[in-house]
């Protein structure tokens, strides 16, 4: 086994164990755990894309995973709504390179959704690339990821 097998089978091992105590972490923070999700669905994009090995990709699932949930963490609700609008006008509507903005005077919290790429799919359906900022607490953090339209017209951001 080589040790970027090893390291995954630990990093695996690690991700079951703490599944027992997800749903209860859930209840507690559902921010962490969305944040955490979405962090590392994007540090394995990201990891992917540039071709790195299954190791680094595994540990960039993680570590995208520790910094999400972190940012989640401090997000309230208003602040989720908030971001979840301008990246639904962001694939809507925007031109690539336009960016959808939301600041949320209560908090301080504050973002863009700026689509990157717009492309078609084999089966036909519009997707686009996009970067979003988010600055909660003074530091701004980035993220990256592909949201396709769905049937029904909505947007569905992909793992």
């Amino acid at each position: 086994m080589t040790v970027g097998q090893r390291f995954l089978a630990a990093l695996l091992a690690l991700a079951f164990a703490s599944c027992a105590t997800m749903s209860e972490t859930y209840k507690e923070n559902p921010k962490a755990i969305l944040g955490g999700m979405g962090g590392g669905a994007a540090g394995g994009l990201i990891a992917a894309a540039a071709g790195a090995n299954p190791a680094w990709i595994a540990f960039s699932v993680l570590a995208g995973g520790l910094v999400g949930g972190a940012i989640g963490n401090r997000l309230d609700e208003k602040d989720k709504q908030m971001a979840t609008q301008a990246a639904h006008q962001a694939f809507e509507s925007n031109q690539t390179g336009q960016p959808a903005t939301w600041q949320n005077p209560d908090t301080g919290a504050s973002g863009t959704v700026t689509p990157t790429r717009t492309y078609q799919i084999e089966s036909g359906q519009y997707c686009r690339e996009y970067t979003q900022d988010i600055t909660v607490g003074g530091e701004k953090h980035q993220s990256y990821g592909t949201a396709c339209r769905q049937p029904d017209g909505s947007w569905k951001v992909q793992k």
